[in-house]
């Protein structure tokens, strides 16, 4: 049984790794005498894994308003509308995580740690992935050395690969037994120093990384499955992180809004999407997402429109991220990569190898994980399945009924974005916001202006429009 809450022990350690955080990131222009220079393997991994969930959040906050999930109740938002947004927040936060997943590593050499070298490379790759996602090239190889603090910027494929090796070395590295220090279990805030756990979640992000690639000849449906038989069981495998200094961070946004902090709102195609609108059957998983409005409806609020209620925003006719979820509640914990998720990917790559009843029984068994973590009673996820929209058979499943499910189960999460650009944005009535600032959707960010404030290295930031490699 995963442990998800152990606070005493957790935040005393937490606070140790955040108070004795390296230097060897070029972030840091001096070093600071009353500092470690390098924290406890222990400490280091409660700091690495807490902000691998927090990462994950931080960079699905911006992502789910280019996929429609959330929609700004501010008309003209700039997230909203596709507009040049500086987001150095997030590159550091990225990095200075990095800094120190790179310090655990380093440091798991050193003492012949491999269980913490094996988490280091899982926990790297996947920081990576989050950083070339959102910008494409970027520092890496010169990015955590002291001989620069200007680093020089490796190319998209070139850091696609070292995801990949990375994942390769962390399962061969957990694989070992013969770990000097083995994982410990209170700091581990994802798996509980389960190292078999571990070892599934490098596969599921192997899954993840070989899938992406579907628009390039190198799509290799094979080696997909391959990754997936090695990944997830079931729902009690998930990736989760739930250690929280206050509460879950959707639901601080939730409870600012009840607050007239206004934040979390709802989009109509996420919505449409799940209240009948749209496919013409009604997605139990709407009122484990939201709370309805005073009229007992499903409302979202279209992107760029901004709150088409009244003007003070005290009714709710509107729906918003909720506390009452099981995603979302303030004990929730945050999900960076699931079974569901799997099972998906799994009915992608079977369908595009040809196996039409493998890609529908995984089809079928993602939403039924998916809403079996939603707490969907039984008989309404049975009702949902059989639905002949849903229940289509093999012979009738189809690249969109797959995308169109999946939409549901990455909700918050950011792989929705990378799929949504494989996808070409195709989803039903899916469209471009009020107001855009490009004439097609999203496809990357421009470059932090903290980033390009100090390093001359950094590469002019293409149009927002201009597709990633793997996108083209």
């Amino acid at each position: 049984m995963k442990k998800i809450v152990r606070y005493a022990l957790a935040f005393t350690m937490l606070g140790a790794a955040m108070g004795l955080q390296s230097c060897e990131d070029y972030f840091d222009l001096n070093d600071n005498p009353n500092l470690v220079p390098v924290a406890p393997l222990s400490a280091l991994l409660s700091t690495t894994t807490h902000k691998t969930g927090l990462n994950s959040q931080r960079v699905a906050a911006t992502t789910s308003f280019f996929v429609q999930y959330v929609a700004s109740p501010t008309a003209g938002s700039g997230t909203d509308t596709y507009q040049v947004t500086d987001y150095t927040g997030t590159w550091d936060a990225l990095y200075l995580a990095m800094a120190d997943i790179y310090d655990m590593r380093q440091k798991g050499i050193e003492e012949g740690a491999s269980d913490y070298v094996g988490v280091a490379n899982i926990l790297m790759s996947y920081h990576l992935s989050l950083v070339t996602d959102l910008w494409g090239d970027a520092p890496y190889s010169e990015g955590f050395v002291n001989s620069t603090l200007t680093p020089g910027f490796d190319t998209e494929e070139e850091l696609n690969a070292e995801e990949l090796r990375l994942l390769d070395e962390g399962i061969a590295e957990l694989q070992k037994t013969d770990s000097k220090v083995v994982l410990d279990d209170a700091n581990d805030l994802i798996h509980g120093g389960d190292k078999d756990a571990w070892i599934k979640t490098a596969y599921a992000l192997k899954a993840r990384l070989l899938n992406k690639v579907s628009k390039q000849p190198s799509y290799d449906p094979a080696a997909v499955l391959s990754a997936v038989e090695n990944s997830y069981k079931s729902n009690a495998d998930d990736a989760e992180m739930a250690v929280f200094a206050l509460r879950n961070p959707w639901a601080e946004v939730a409870r600012s809004n009840a607050s007239l902090i206004l934040g979390g709102w709802l989009s109509e195609q996420l919505v449409n999407h799940l209240n009948g609108t749209t496919y013409g059957v009604v997605d139990p998983r709407i009122s484990r997402i939201t709370d309805p409005t005073v009229t007992g409806t499903y409302v979202g609020t279209p992107n760029g429109v901004g709150n088409v209620g009244p003007a003070n925003n005290t009714v709710k006719d509107e729906v918003y991220i909720s506390r009452n979820s099981p995603l979302t509640g303030e004990a929730s914990p945050l999900t960076i990569v699931s079974y569901a998720e799997m099972k998906f990917v799994e009915a992608e790559a079977a369908f595009r190898a040809g196996d039409r009843q493998r890609a529908y029984n995984a089809y079928l068994e993602g939403i039924r994980a998916n809403m079996d973590k939603l707490e969907v009673p039984v008989a309404e996820r049975e009702a949902y399945l059989s639905n002949p929209v849903v229940g289509v058979g093999a012979a009738n499943l189809t690249l969109d009924l797959i995308f169109k499910e999946k939409y549901v189960v990455t909700y918050l999460n950011p792989e929705a974005w990378n799929d949504a650009r494989r996808y070409d944005y195709q989803y039903a009535s899916f469209t471009l916001p009020a107001n855009a600032a490009l004439p097609t959707y999203i496809r990357r960010l421009a470059y932090p202006q903290g980033e390009t404030s100090k390093n001359p290295n950094t590469p002019d930031s293409p149009v927002l429009s201009e597709p990633l490699w793997w996108d083209q």
